[in-house]
């Protein structure tokens, strides 16, 4: 999601945050059947305009190579759990779409992503819908979208929040106040859908206050890491395979108890713990770089965008990636892959806060997202996966009379399941990248 560096902006990320796991707390009872396509969502492709391809960015000549100073590797582990590898790599770089899958029609986005050539899908839920009282699962609707996903050949990731609150110290649903708790509950998905889960992401966006009990501290990141470490451990033994995701902190650099705590403090509190213990609990660390109305080559100071506001931070731009790359290298985790679990660009919406949108076109909302994905491919061999933020939010919003929501905005599927200009561009670049 975009970053944030001032109240207001900050504000924003917790509000899209906010209701993006509001709604994945609206379960269903029954699963969902599959269907047709409606019409709408059958097109044919069009021909990419003129305007998307001359709005891709051109990339620099020389990739980037971060030279930080020198750091000695912590301890790790040779061999990873089940005689896999550690970590779990990816053969190549893959790509996803952030989605929600608690709406109806399912099929219909499901169909649509796999057509757009996304290999895999991210739903994020609220570990407090799933189990209560203590040590009772309840999967209801989430067994129907496991099912329903796999059915379509594609790899699901699931990232988790919201902890029911009889696990919380102040009972609402921040992070259990003991790890194993989590432990458990994870343990319990990967045994029972054992295969049908490609990755688990431990947390989301741990550095905002809306994510942690409305409280954070630089201090809260060893928490964390506790909490990674029981998780990674109890899905291992149920399903080596799968790939455990560390958390992403927000891309921020807010520093306010009651609102956030700066992305690279966070990481490094993370890093740092134990002398780098983390990284011999996780597949991937998760990044979300922002965009803001920027293109994804540009980067403050040296290389700014033109845009009009949110150019002058690092934390406004996609390239902020590379400075959690070099923190990575610097703390001996470079063999440790990152996992861009979101990334997009708004377009015309009327939220305070995402004002920047209004500067970026269909078109230029294509061509910045395409050109993210080709940076990465071309320019960062130490991505795994990227996701999309997001596939239907459109429609999704537009049940609920707000189309002109900046989740919305995000979406590259319109109100009706039309296809933006965006999808079809996605869809090229990936089949073109496939064919090589």
């Amino acid at each position: 999601m975009p970053p944030a560096r001032h109240f207001a902006t900050t504000i924003a990320i917790l509000v899209i945050s906010g209701l993006l796991l509001n709604g994945c707390g609206e379960l269903r009872a029954a699963a969902q059947e599959a269907r047709p396509l409606p019409t709408a969502a059958l097109q044919v492709p069009p021909t990419p305009s003129a305007i998307v391809a001359a709005q891709l960015p051109v990339l620099p000549a020389k990739p980037y190579a971060p030279t930080p100073p020198p750091a000695p590797t912590p301890t790790i582990q040779p061999n990873g759990p089940g005689g896999l590898a550690h970590p779990l790599r990816t053969e190549r770089l893959e790509f996803g779409a952030a989605a929600h899958l608690f709406y109806t029609p399912r099929w219909t986005p499901l169909v649509m992503a796999r057509d757009a050539g996304f290999g895999w899908v991210r739903q994020q839920i609220h570990w407090k819908d799933q189990e209560g009282p203590a040590g009772n699962y309840v999967w209801g609707e989430l067994e129907s979208i496991i099912n329903d996903v796999h059915a379509q050949n594609l790899k699901l990731l699931i990232s988790i929040v919201q902890a029911p609150d009889f696990y919380t110290l102040n009972g609402g649903s921040g992070m259990p106040a003991n790890p194993e708790s989590m432990a458990h509950f994870v343990g319990a998905l990967a045994e029972r859908y054992r295969g049908k889960i490609g990755a688990i992401e431990i947390w989301n966006e741990q550095n905002l206050a809306y994510e942690n009990g409305g409280q954070v501290s630089v201090k809260d990141a060893g928490q964390y890491v506790e909490m990674l470490k029981a998780a990674y451990t109890s899905i291992k033994a149920a399903d080596p395979a799968i790939f455990v995701i560390a958390g992403p902190p927000a891309s921020t650099a807010t520093n306010a108890p009651g609102v956030a705590v700066d992305d690279m403090s966070y990481f490094e509190a993370m890093f740092s713990y134990q002398n780098g213990i983390v990284r011999n609990y996780m597949d991937a660390q998760a990044v979300h770089p922002g965009g803001s109305a920027n293109p994804p080559d540009t980067l403050w100071p040296d290389n700014p965008s033109s845009a009009d506001g949110w150019t002058t931070e690092r934390t406004f731009y996609f390239r902020r990636v590379e400075d959690i790359r070099a923190l990575m290298v610097q703390h001996g985790m470079a063999d440790i892959p990152i996992w861009i679990t979101e990334f997009g660009w708004a377009t015309q919406n009327d939220s305070p806060g995402f004002e920047f949108g209004n500067q970026v076109s269909y078109d230029q909302q294509a061509a910045y997202i395409v050109g993210a994905m080709r940076q990465t491919a071309e320019q960062y061999p130490w991505v795994g996966a990227m996701f999309l933020w997001n596939l239907n939010f459109g429609p999704i919003k537009a049940q609920q009379g707000l189309q002109n929501h900046e989740q919305a905005s995000f979406s590259i599927l319109d109100g009706n399941y039309n296809a933006r200009p965006a999808y079809w561009a996605i869809q090229q670049y990936i089949a073109t990248l496939n064919a090589r």
